[in-house]
């Protein structure tokens, strides 16, 4: 990376003033601010905190790299400044924009400043274009990085909520099942019916597929280690909705659920664990 003179460290410094009306103006002017996700104040204190920071590490000793411990407070804030961004939704451009859009501002006072020194003007600013480049690549990897986590914890949230485990009984438990049963969701629906059972102390789990489109190998190597783990915590498992399509299928591709309780629907699943449970159910008289 070029290395900023002191010369031009000192033209930012005398011209602050001037810098940061330019820069808080290109971002007052942007979309970002007028939609009514950062307020003014709010645009305003994060414009003023950046200088701060920026001025301090400018007077570091090396200024080479972003990376570099001098560069550490000013990094932490774009951090923060970053998760805050995902979660106002705003995308990745419309955060890096808050770095990049100093760089016009910075162009204008260094060339003033160099006017009469083509050759050096040059040098400076492709040293203050790196800087900046620096800053805004570290922006969108932390923006990027957190927008993958908001996401990952999001995925896993309707995870739980698509494999709610319903007590229909006293010592009944039951799980419908609605969409694709793949590797992670399994692992959801163990845990979470697995901990249901510990904490009822229930002697039957019911797992409904009326909801699930298709079952193919892998569905069923699912169901059964499910099935098994049911086993291993004391309980039993009833395998509900199985269609005759599904039947079918399982028939077709050779698939062993032997000692695997079925049902064709969850009203006759539930009648078989009352039965199973010793109770029963009856009508009363209108």
């Amino acid at each position: 990376m070029a290395a900023l003179q002191q010369r031009t460290i000192d033209l930012i410094r005398s011209h602050q003033e001037t810098l940061l009306a330019a820069w808080a103006g290109n971002l007052a002017g942007s979309a970002q601010a007028q939609d009514g996700r950062l307020s003014a104040r709010e645009l305003d204190t994060q414009v003023r905190e950046f200088w701060r920071l920026f001025l301090e590490a400018l007077s570091a000793a090396d200024v080479s790299s972003v990376a570099r411990a001098e560069w550490k407070d000013i990094r932490r804030f774009l951090e923060e400044l970053s998760r805050e961004r995902v979660l106002k939704g705003f995308n990745s451009s419309e955060t890096a924009s808050f770095i990049f859009s100093l760089k016009r501002p910075l162009f204008e006072v260094i060339q003033q400043g160099y006017a009469n020194d083509p050759a050096q003007l040059g040098d400076q600013l492709w040293a203050i274009s790196e800087l900046i480049d620096q800053l805004g690549l570290h922006t969108v990897s932390v923006f990027q990085k957190t927008r993958e986590d908001v996401i990952q914890r999001q995925q896993e949230e309707m995870l739980e909520l698509s494999t709610p485990v319903v007590k229909l009984w006293d010592g009944v438990l039951a799980l419908p099942m609605i969409g694709t049963l793949d590797s992670q969701r399994t692992q959801v629906v163990m845990e979470s019916l697995l901990q249901r059972i510990v904490d009822t102390g229930s002697e039957i789990a019911i797992i409904d597929i009326t909801g699930v489109p298709t079952v193919d190998t892998l569905v069923a190597q699912h169901l059964l280690k499910t099935v098994t783990a049911i086993r291993l915590m004391g309980a039993d498992a009833i395998i509900s909705g199985v269609r005759p399509q599904i039947a079918q299928t399982i028939v077709h591709l050779g698939l062993d659920l032997q000692g695997i309780v079925t049902k064709a629907n969850l009203a006759d699943a539930l009648a078989l664990a009352l039965k199973r449970t010793g109770q029963t159910v009856t009508r009363t008289a209108r």
